[in-house]
């Protein structure tokens, strides 16, 4: 099914945001500039502007349109089901170190289904609580071939746009499918640093890989979360 109208829009305007023209605080353009520039009804340029504020990248103020983000959020890792926005699960964080390309360990491996040896882009950042403290460590592992063809994933800041949509704008690839695996274990001496607990210390691990069409690995999300900080709610239905 190709685009909608106002996906094209919003595309164009993430575009343009990656690219420097918009940045963090600045107005973007008028509902009424888009109708005109895209000769679309009020509607579809709300719309598109909607789509960027539930990716996290334009905020809205009475009477003056709407903004860019100046506060980039991330989700930890896991729970990306088809329809959720970054808006209702994502938190500030901070980018941790310099991505590279290192040898995954052999769980990884096997989730992006690389060879024995073969290195993936390594990225890592702290998602961070209500309180300002940390809330999970999230490793990104990302298949040479997609570290290849898309160069931002490699820069030390973060990507305005989120990893999902600068990969599908590179490649043309997108995740239409999702697996989480939950486990529990004790923090390394790595994480808890990271996490700032102290050793021993329990932790929920979320290993979360996504899947495009042709059910080639795009990424996988390995996100490490104290016990203390850890919970699941499931609200549903009970019948007969």
């Amino acid at each position: 099914m190709p685009p909608l109208k106002y996906e094209f829009i919003a595309e164009d305007l993430r575009r343009r945001i990656a690219d420097g023209e918009f940045g963090p605080g600045e107005a973007l353009p008028s509902s009424s500039d888009l109708c005109e520039q895209w000769d679309v009804s009020r509607a579809t340029a709300i719309k598109a502007m909607e789509t960027l504020r539930a990716d996290g990248l334009a905020l809205p103020h009475q009477g003056r349109g709407f903004t860019v983000t100046e506060t980039p959020l991330a989700r930890p890792a896991g729970g990306r089901r088809s329809g959720t926005a970054r808006t209702s699960g994502g938190r500030p964080f901070r980018r941790l170190g310099t991505p590279e390309l290192l040898v995954p360990p052999s769980h990884i491996a096997e989730a992006l289904a690389l060879p024995a040896g073969a290195a993936a882009l390594y990225r890592s950042r702290l998602v961070l609580a209500e309180d300002g403290g940390p809330l999970s460590y999230v490793v990104a592992w990302f298949p040479p071939d997609i570290a290849e063809r898309c160069p931002r994933l490699s820069a030390a800041g973060p990507i305005a746009e989120g990893t999902t949509h600068y990969v599908r704008r590179e490649t043309g690839r997108e995740p239409v499918r999702g697996t989480d695996v939950t486990t529990v274990r004790l923090a390394t001496e790595l994480e808890a640093g990271h996490l700032g607990v102290e050793r021993p210390t329990a932790v929920a691990v979320m290993l979360h890989t996504a899947y495009d069409r042709d059910d080639g690995a795009l990424v996988c999300e390995e996100g490490v979360t104290p016990s203390s900080r850890w919970a699941v709610t499931d609200d549903y239905a009970m019948t007969r």
